[in-house]
């Protein structure tokens, strides 16, 4: 059965009017939340660490501020904007202490909840908006008048506004604008681990990386190979985006067409899609979650290593060479705060 798609019509903002929001956490979906209700005339304040450095970019951004304890104190409505593997100190320290009857716990992912990494009182709601795509792109296409559809759940609903809450919230945001499905906190956690493993980041750069160092280790140059296997894929991906698959094989040549439909079932083959599967399989028991929790507190040794040996990758500067001749692609700062990424 298809599921069924909300949009602003089945929202009501003033649900929210009257409660103060605190988003705990200032990064790229905190920002992105923070900002969007501001402007949709809700009362927004930010709960961060005393040291945090986005206090400031907050302050900037015309937002109080406040040590997250303190804020969790003043809201109505709380949403969890932190990294999946801070949330449960974070909840345990500060948050915990300072619920209340009858508040509402908001999450943009499911995984703390899911995998039982958060433990919440009987008293809260607790649901979920999970807009699908990045904080800056929730905040650019809301600025632009547009929206990122998004994904809301209740998995707890002490006071029965739940729902409403969640579909109000994502109206805020703007994602009503586009379009809204109600899942689970499970279904979310389950599918969003999936694509970000086995085909958005992980199964993409892999794909990427394998497909540039053949062409590279066959003699082209690197910048050939960057151009075939990187550069152009955000054009495919485009295509893809706004007509689906088959509105991409209209667009391209025969040539392609022909090449795509022949050879890709090679490459993406049954052992892949085996592979797939045990992927998923290791999501569904939480077996990911937790070597992932394991990673985090031993100090993120393997994670750091990986992330390094990638950054040094021939790729990776053969694509920053051809960039910097491109000047009307805009520079992106990826050090420092997520919300001040321009």
């Amino acid at each position: 059965m298809p599921a069924k798609v909300y949009t602003d019509k089945d929202a009501d903002l003033g649900v929210l009017k009257k409660k103060t929001l605190a988003i705990i956490g200032y990064g790229s979906q905190g920002h992105a939340h923070a900002l969007n209700l501001k402007e949709s005339g809700c009362k927004v304040i930010i709960g961060l660490y005393a040291a945090s450095k986005s206090r400031k970019v907050a302050e900037d951004h015309g937002l109080k501020v406040y040590d997250t304890a303190e804020a969790v104190k003043r809201a109505d409505v709380i949403m969890i904007a932190l990294p999946d593997m801070v949330q449960a100190d974070v909840y345990k320290k500060d948050i915990a202490p300072n619920l209340k009857k009858g508040q509402c716990l908001v999450f943009s992912h499911g995984l703390a909840i899911h995998f039982d990494l958060i433990k919440v009182p009987a008293d809260v709601d607790v649901i979920m908006i999970a807009p699908k795509g990045p904080g800056h792109m929730v905040r650019r296409l809301y600025v632009e008048g547009k929206g990122m559809p998004a994904l809301i759940a209740v998995h707890q609903d002490k006071s029965r506004q739940g729902k409403k809450i969640a579909l109000a919230w994502a109206k805020g945001i703007g994602s009503a604008r586009a379009g809204v499905l109600q899942t689970t906190f499970k279904e979310e956690t389950e599918t969003d681990l999936f694509g970000e493993q086995a085909v958005l980041c992980g199964g993409a750069s892999a794909l990427v990386q394998a497909g540039f160092e053949t062409l590279v280790e066959a003699g082209y140059q690197p910048e050939m190979a960057y151009f075939e296997c990187l550069h152009e894929l955000k054009l495919i991906c485009d295509l893809m985006y706004e007509s689906g698959i088959a509105g991409m094989r209209f667009s391209i040549s025969e040539t392609a067409k022909y090449g795509d439909i022949t050879r890709g079932p090679r490459i993406i083959n049954k052992d892949t899609k085996k592979e797939m599967k045990k992927i998923l399989a290791e999501i569904q028991s939480g077996k990911f979650t937790r070597q992932w929790v394991k990673e985090h507190k031993g100090g993120l040794k393997k994670y750091n290593k990986l992330l390094k040996e990638g950054e040094k990758h021939q790729i990776e500067k053969t694509g920053a060479r051809l960039r910097s001749m491109m000047p009307w692609m805009t520079k992106k700062n990826i050090k420092g705060s997520q919300a001040s990424y321009a």
